[in-house]
């Protein structure tokens, strides 16, 4: 798939509105960027900010973020994003993007590795 530099804009901004919403812990705000699939998985905001809070604190209440360039990973369009978790370790976490069928882009998962590159 053909990313376009309007999609790149897109894709930053949903994921930095996202963020903004989990350091306002309006977690409606949060859900709404993740794609039909993760919220059916999660079933509620609610479910779904208690389970960024316990398994991604770097993603909850990161301390720094920089925007990488989008890549392709096993067919997934995704974004990395180098974060510095609360306890500042360098994380980079990879946001797999999904574009829906009315052509939104929203959030279909994200992975955190380390910044030498093994999964956390």
């Amino acid at each position: 798939m053909e990313i376009t530099d309007n999609d790149a804009i897109t894709i930053r901004s949903l994921i930095e509105n996202q963020l903004a919403a989990f350091k306002k812990d309006d977690a409606q705000g949060a859900f709404a960027f993740a794609s039909s699939g993760i919220q059916a998985q999660f079933g509620t905001p609610e479910n779904f900010m208690q389970m960024v809070q316990i398994s991604y604190p770097a993603v909850y209440r990161p301390r720094s973020v920089f925007f990488e360039k989008i890549t392709t990973i096993q067919e997934n369009i995704t974004q990395p994003v180098l974060l510095l978790a609360p306890d500042g370790i360098p994380l980079r976490a990879l946001y797999l993007m999904e574009k829906q069928p009315d052509n939104a882009w929203r959030i279909n998962g994200c992975f955190l590795v380390s910044v030498e590159g093994k999964e956390i």
